[in-house]
């Protein structure tokens, strides 16, 4: 487990901290098709093995939202609030995803708190730089600053 803090001067007082890394997750051409008929994005490089085998990445990749979207699962393993009233999802600062994840890869979260801010009554808003990283890769799949308000 990451950071667990429990008021915004403990956020505050971590801001810089490395959050570890969460397990590693394999994406599989399952999960990849579900992505797709959730969002209707049928694109043959994510859908079409066949075809993607000779298409530029020598098979299919999950989609970069699949991938952004993976975040949602990850966070709670890297960065927890306890004993708050309320935290809710406020965005993304920063999205960038430097390469494509290849069917079957494993990814894993890495994170750091490198923003915390105090917001009145009693809360704070907090910005993770969240890396998903693929294994055996030099590059990572996504880079996101997910910024977080938690009320206590």
């Amino acid at each position: 487990m990451g950071l667990v803090f429990s008021s915004p001067n403990e956020a505050v007082d971590a801001i810089g901290q490395n959050l570890g890394s969460t397990d590693w997750l394999t994406i599989d051409q399952a999960r990849i098709d579900m992505f797709a008929e959730a969002t209707g994005d049928h694109q043959w490089i994510h859908v079409d093995p066949v075809r993607a085998k000779d298409g530029p990445f020598g098979g299919t990749v999950a989609h970069g939202c699949l991938t952004f979207s993976l975040i949602n699962g990850f966070l709670p393993d890297l960065f927890k609030a306890e004993d708050m009233k309320m935290g809710i999802n406020y965005g993304c600062d920063r999205l960038r995803f430097p390469a494509p994840v290849p069917v079957n890869s494993k990814v894993r979260a890495t994170g750091e708190l490198v923003n915390a801010e105090f917001l009145p009554g009693n809360a704070v808003q907090t910005t993770v730089r969240v890396t998903i990283e693929i294994e055996g890769s030099a590059k990572p799949a996504c880079v996101a600053d997910m910024v977080g308000r938690y009320y206590f």
